[in-house]
């Protein structure tokens, strides 16, 4: 009986044999055309995101990598549909396709809501008076620009009450490539609730029952060949 037992103990265990090492033939092989897994942790693969809080670096709006630092294997970006964000053959047409040139993780679409998400953060937190907000967002200049006016309001004891209401449209109008810095200009046309009080109460500006239009022309800027995908604003203007 123990000898009939091991003969099929054997059969069975040379059969399991033959089966795995023909498995083994079809799936086991590496023919070193698999796709790398992302990276998720941060690495150069790592996906790239918007706005993720209010403190410190995390409000710096993040825009697509650049060609320089991103691994796009075998395919090539592909490129925008220029029509929608300038005219064929216009100086901004030619421009725009300068920085994707430089650039080729560029994308006038994600590089608008960036912006617009940035234009938020930004019209909020000077209101507040949010320096720490502001800081990673703005240029050296403007955050001056900007601090001055916060501490100017302090100094008098005047308050600003602001509700962003929305975007109506966000446009970019200009672009310039001068060396590795490439610059956007966007048009806001934006709806805001302001008022602005004296020490004692008394409203000197706005009112805080009005939604008023107002349009903002910035401009932000970056250096395309950096591994840095964030962008800056560097310039306001009033178009009222």
């Amino acid at each position: 009986m123990s000898e009939t037992f091991d003969i099929y103990n054997l059969f069975f265990l040379a059969l399991a044999v033959v089966i795995f090492l023909r498995l083994r033939s079809v799936l086991g092989r590496r023919t070193g055309n698999e796709r790398k897994p992302p990276d998720l942790y941060g690495g150069k693969d790592a996906p790239q995101t918007g706005p993720r809080g209010a403190n410190g670096d995390d409000n710096i709006i993040a825009l697509p990598k650049t060609g320089a630092e991103g691994d796009y294997g075998a395919d090539e970006p592909q490129a925008p549909n220029w029509a929608d964000f300038a005219k064929a053959g216009s100086p901004l047409d030619k421009t725009l396709k300068k920085i994707f040139k430089a650039d080729s993780g560029f994308d006038p679409a994600r590089f608008l809501e960036g912006a617009r998400a940035a234009y938020e953060m930004i019209v909020v937190a000077f209101a507040q008076g949010d320096k720490k907000t502001l800081k990673p967002l703005l240029n050296d200049d403007v955050f001056n620009g900007f601090s001055s006016v916060i501490d100017e309001r302090e100094r008098e004891n005047i308050s600003v009450q602001s509700t962003f209401v929305g975007i109506e449209k966000a446009d970019i109008i200009d672009a310039a490539l001068t060396g590795r810095k490439a610059s956007l200009t966007v048009k806001f046309v934006s709806e805001l609730i302001t008022a602005t009080f004296d020490a004692g109460g008394k409203l000197i500006d706005g009112d805080p029952k009005s939604v008023r239009e107002v349009t903002d022309i910035w401009t932000f800027a970056r250096d395309v060949g950096s591994r840095n995908p964030n962008w800056k604003l560097v310039a306001t203007e009033s178009a009222q």
